[in-house]
């Protein structure tokens, strides 16, 4: 009754027409990139060149309808992490290349998204979102330096931001010491 599991059989390569049924529902539960889209119909086509020629078809049919546009995903991805997250240019720029969307396509919503904000009060509403009271100790310092780091913050402005806090200058060196992520090009 609870012992083995039985194998699951992967299922039956779908036509080309329920493939695409397929793909608008995934559309309907949540908004994906060409390359998300792909990923999912790719466990439902057989392989090689047949599946892939299916999944082509269907994708284009789907941006004919403009159903499925990675441009208009950007921005609208972009918008909503920005405004509603507070996060910072180099953590929504990763969660795009990590979802598939092209790096010249990446660079071009983000310059403009981010082209008139400042980065600086932008990680201070985001420490306000996430109640973060300013640091007492060394110890403290160090976690809202991480957090704003995983924000997607450049080091610059996070001292910025530490430094209207009036930490301590000895809190902030023992900072310089610990390694940081690299600032992306730009």
């Amino acid at each position: 009754m609870f012992g083995k599991k039985k194998p699951r059989t992967p299922p039956e390569p779908l036509a080309e027409a329920a493939l695409y049924d397929y793909a608008v529902a995934a559309l309907g539960r949540r908004p994906r990139t060409v390359a998300e889209l792909k990923r999912l119909m790719r466990t439902r086509v057989e392989p090689g060149e047949p599946g892939e020629a299916k999944m082509d078809a269907v994708v284009a049919r789907l941006k004919e309808y403009k159903f499925l546009n990675d441009a208009a995903y950007a921005t609208d991805y972009t918008r909503l992490r920005q405004e509603n997250e507070k996060f910072g240019k180099r953590r929504v720029q990763q969660e795009l290349y990590r979802k598939g969307v092209h790096p010249d396509l990446i660079s071009k919503t983000i310059d403009t998204a981010y082209e008139g904000v400042s980065e600086e009060d932008l990680a201070r509403r985001h420490l306000a979102r996430k109640r973060v009271q300013s640091p007492k100790t060394e110890k403290e310092t160090a976690r809202v330096m991480r957090l704003l780091i995983r924000a997607g913050f450049s080091t610059g402005a996070i001292y910025k931001v530490l430094r209207n806090w009036q930490v301590s200058d000895e809190a902030l060196a023992g900072l310089d010491s610990e390694e940081g992520p690299e600032e992306p090009e730009s």
